[in-house]
């Protein structure tokens, strides 16, 4: 599992295309749009013993900065 930072310089112009995919949309449509997003994600990974894994640690909240 990680969880530091994997994308290096490029994850600046991925967030700015996640944010660009947002524009425009209604509340509704861009949860829609995530869940979607997160889907095809998990469809990408497809091993369900690391997606459970990744669940649980994104379920847990993280301390504030």
């Amino acid at each position: 599992m990680i969880l530091e930072d994997n994308l290096g310089p490029q994850g600046d112009s991925i967030y700015t295309a996640l944010m660009q995919a947002h524009e425009g949309l209604t509340e509704i449509e861009s949860h829609a749009l995530n869940a979607r997003l997160v889907l095809m994600l998990i469809n990408e990974v497809g091993d369900a013993d690391r997606i459970m894994a990744l669940l649980q640690v994104a379920r847990t909240p993280t301390p504030a900065a």
